[in-house]
C-alpha cells in the first residue's frame, strides 16, 4: 500500500509517498480501508518533535512510528478476532495516534464508531481529534454550564469550530475570538458575539466569562483572568509538566482555575460527538483539501497557524 513516511523529525520535507507493508490486523483491531483522512496540530507536533514532550511521547531520538495520521474515516476491510461491535463493509470513522495517511489504516474498535449516513468520509474524518479536544475542553476541563458565559479564543481553527458549536449545544452564550477574515465564519457556526483580535483586546474589556477556552494556546492565564468571572475557569490546549504544577497551585490558591488539558481518546465521547453530528448540531468547516501525496504541503499549511477549520485528505 502507499503511506507517507518519515525517519527523522524535522520539516514536512522529510516525508515521502512510499510502498510499504499493508499493517496487520491485531485482534482488538480493524483495518479500514482510509476514505478521508485530516490534519492535526498532533501530526505537525509528532513530524517537527517539537515542543519536547512530542519527543517523549513520540521517541526520543527518532520516530517509533513512521507514518502520521490520526483521523480517519473509511470502511472496514478486516476485523480482529475479538472485536465484536464492527464487521467488514461498515462505514467508520474516528482516531488513533497515529498511521492514517496511508491507504490502510489499523485502529483499535474502540476507537471507532459507524460514520453517520447523512455524512461523507471527508466530513466524517474532519470530525475526530480536533473535534474530541474541544469537547473535552469545554466538558471536562471547564465543566461547561447551561446558560454560562464562554469565550473560545482560536475559534476559526480546528478546534475552534467545533468548540464554537459543541459549548452552543450545551446552551451557552458563546463569543468567538478570531481575525478580521474569520469574522463571517465564526458568525455562522453560531457564535453569538464576535471579537476580532487585530481591533479589539477581549482582556481589556469590561464582559466576564465563566469559561474561557483558548483553543490555540496563545493567550496566558494571566492575561485572561481579568476577564472571568471570580470563579470562571480558563483552560487552555497548550500542556507541560509546569503549566500542570501551575494549574494545581492557581486552584488552590485562587477561586479562578486555570487548566491545561491533554486530550485523551475515550469511545463514548466518539459515540456523543456522532450523536450531534447526526442531529445537526456541529458541522465540521472544511478550509482545504490536499491528496495523499500533498501531505507535505497540507502540514506545511497547518504549520503556519491560519487554517480555517479542519485541512482534509480525501482518496
Amino acid at each position: 500500500m502507499k503511506a507517507m513516511v518519515y525517519h527523522d523529525y524535522g520539516s514536512p520535507d522529510n516525508l515521502a509517498l512510499q510502498e510499504v507493508e499493508t499493517p496487520v490486523v491485531k485482534d482488538d483491531q480493524v483495518r479500514v480501508q482510509v476514505h478521508a483522512a485530516s490534519v492535526n496540530w498532533h501530526d505537525w507536533h509528532f513530524l517537527t518533535g517539537t515542543p519536547f514532550l512530542a519527543r517523549i511521547m513520540a521517541g526520543l531520538l527518532k520516530p517509533k512510528t513512521k507514518v502520521l495520521g490520526i483521523d480517519v474515516a473509511g470502511r472496514v476491510e478486516a476485523a480482529g478476532e475479538s472485536v465484536k461491535r464492527l464487521q467488514p463493509g461498515d462505514e467508520v470513522f474516528g482516531s488513533s495516534s497515529h498511521g492514517c495517511f496511508a491507504e490502510y489504516a489499523c485502529l483499535s474498535e474502540a476507537h471507532l464508531v459507524l460514520k453517520p449516513a447523512t455524512m461523507t468520509f471527508e466530513q466524517a474524518a474532519a470530525a475526530g481529534g480536533a473535534a474530541v479536544t474541544a469537547l473535552h475542553g469545554l466538558r471536562d476541563a471547564g465543566q461547561i454550564q447551561p446558560k454560562q458565559k464562554v469565550l473560545i479564543n482560536g475559534a476559526s481553527g480546528g478546534v475552534g469550530t467545533f468548540a464554537v458549536q459543541i459549548a452552543k449545544s450545551f446552551g451557552t452564550e458563546v463569543t468567538g475570538v478570531c481575525s478580521t477574515k474569520n469574522l463571517d465564519i465564526v458568525r455562522s457556526i453560531g457564535a453569538d458575539q464576535v471579537i476580532d483580535y487585530t481591533q479589539e483586546d477581549f482582556t481589556q474589556t469590561e464582559q466576564r466569562y465563566d469559561l474561557i477556552s483558548d483553543a490555540v494556546a496563545k493567550r496566558s492565564f494571566s492575561d485572561c483572568r481579568r476577564a472571568l468571572s471570580p470563579r470562571g475557569i480558563y483552560v487552555t490546549t497548550g500542556f507541560s509538566p509546569a503549566l500542570v504544577r501551575r494549574g494545581q497551585w492557581i486552584s488552590m490558591t485562587k477561586s479562578q482555575k486555570m487548566v491545561p488539558m491533554l486530550t485523551d481518546r475515550n469511545p463514548k465521547d466518539l459515540v456523543l460527538l456522532k450523536e450531534l453530528l447526526e442531529a445537526g448540531r456541529v458541522t465540521p468547516v472544511i478550509d482545504r483539501r490536499y491528496t495523499l501525496s500533498e501531505v507535505p504541503e497540507a502540514l506545511q499549511y497547518i504549520g503556519k497557524g491560519h487554517a480555517q477549520g479542519k485541512v482534509t485528505i480525501p482518496m
